[in-house]
């Protein structure tokens, strides 16, 4: 086999010794331990109920799309086009990007399957990675994973409200309690251009005060000014034209009949002014809901509304509104509170201690998998006392121990692990043991 075609070997041929290396995962990314499993199984497993009572269907999309669709709907002068996105050739010529947020993906598949056709709002979720170069630091990373849900094809304030109230009751449930809804209205493309000249009039006269990047925005696209995290750069913003200011009699009634619905719904917010998202797509509501007590960066979830999103890809006006929550922020978060879990702590372990005693573990084991019972076996000829120690490092509540002996009286020893006690058992009555002893408080469980 040749490296012919396989410009990214570089100086290594296929075939030929590679240099000895230790390999770790490249900048920005992670692996997600089985210690941290149990949390990032419930992240995902929260989303997917609160979505189905809330009438949102899943979609999956290509990881990687056409770079153009996020130039034209994510902004060529935002961040994330101009710094952030992965895109490379593919062998065809095309362009191609791995996408750095969801809903230009799936606006595209709404658009492309003809979902206009549908009863609307046509409302999804997705959950799934996307990737930016962006600065790695603590909950943020370059290959990143989103729980997004996306709402299109109704203009209607009351679809804004849900979606906020599904993410709101999503991090709920997952425990956090110090919430807080920021709110705001960035207008529509009528009423926009007034305020944008207010920015650039405000901005004007302190430009040198600007960090580099947003002396550049001030030109380029000065409501990216608001989103600055640079100390200066916030600073100027409490004296900055407000959005809700500028706004059109349509916008401004859109935003004070989502402040009564959810005033209706008890979901208290507070206006922020300054509130913006960092993709052009957006037009009236913007949203984030922020953590108490975890930092500067302190939003777990964000979104708003995109009705000029479908034209920027070429279709007919088409409202829409979404929000999205990153789940590495989150596993984060809720590692803070919440000690390591063990992943699949085992009911029972079979320890066979005989050549025939092997095929007798695996069916027993077998058998109380079917039940529904986590169980295991261990492996290879290690001594009694080191199998135990497996049994007991696993978690395990019971250690079946099965040798000549236990085979020729037709029994198994049961070791309840933690204590010094066993019991013997009949094998013929060995799984139905233990679904009863399963069916105990772990706390009080017992050999008996």
């Amino acid at each position: 086999m040749s490296s012919k075609g396989l410009p990214f070997l570089g100086e290594f041929e296929l075939g030929a010794a590679f240099p000895m290396a230790t390999f770790r995962a490249p900048r920005g990314v992670q692996d997600i331990l089985p210690q941290s499993a149990p949390v990032w199984v419930r992240l995902q497993s929260t989303a997917r109920a609160i979505c189905e009572r809330y009438g949102f269907a899943f979609i999956e999309t290509p990881t990687f799309e056409e770079a153009a669709l996020f130039v034209r709907g994510v902004g060529a002068e935002t961040d994330i086009v101009q710094k952030e996105m992965y895109t490379f050739e593919d062998r065809g010529g095309v362009q191609l990007t791995l996408r750095p947020e969801f809903t230009a993906g799936i606006m595209r598949a709404y658009i492309e399957h003809g979902m206009h056709t549908w009863p609307q709002p046509v409302k999804l979720y997705s959950l799934g990675p996307a990737f930016r170069y962006e600065r790695p630091q603590a909950g943020r990373f370059r290959q990143f994973h989103q729980f997004n849900v996306e709402a299109i094809g109704e203009q209607d304030p009351l679809v804004d409200a849900e979606v906020i109230l599904l993410m709101w009751r999503y991090l709920q449930e997952l425990g956090f309690d110090r919430l807080s809804l920021q709110l705001n209205s960035i207008g529509c493309p009528a009423c926009r251009p007034p305020y944008v000249e207010a920015l650039k009039s405000y901005y004007s006269g302190l430009r040198t005060s600007l960090c580099p990047d947003c002396q550049e925005r001030l030109h380029r696209n000065p409501l990216r000014l608001l989103d600055c995290k640079a100390a200066a750069c916030r600073a100027l913003l409490q004296e900055a034209p407000r959005s809700v200011d500028f706004l059109c009699p349509s916008c401004a009634s859109h935003f004070q009949e989502l402040r009564l619905l959810l005033e209706a719904a008890e979901l208290p917010y507070e206006l922020n002014p300054r509130l913006v998202r960092g993709l052009d797509y957006y037009t009236k509501t913007v949203f984030e809901i922020w953590a108490e007590g975890i930092g500067a960066q302190n939003a777990v979830c964000g979104g708003g509304r995109y009705d000029g999103l479908a034209e920027a890809l070429g279709f007919r006006p088409t409202p829409g509104v979404g929000a999205a929550a990153g789940l590495e922020r989150l596993l984060m978060l809720l590692q803070c509170h919440e000690q390591a879990e063990r992943p699949s702590a085992p009911l029972a372990v079979f320890i066979p201690l005989a050549g025939p005693a092997r095929p007798l573990s695996l069916k027993l084991a077998e058998e109380l998998r079917l039940a529904g019972l986590p169980a295991q076996c261990t492996y290879g000829n290690r001594s009694l006392k080191a199998q135990l120690k497996s049994a007991d490092r696993l978690g395990a509540q019971y250690a079946i121990i099965l040798g000549e002996d236990e085979l020729a009286h037709g029994r198994a020893t049961v070791r309840c692990l933690g204590r010094s006690e066993q019991v013997q058992v009949p094998l013929a009555q060995l799984v139905d043991w233990l679904q009863e002893q399963a069916a105990v408080p772990a706390g009080e469980r017992a050999v008996q």
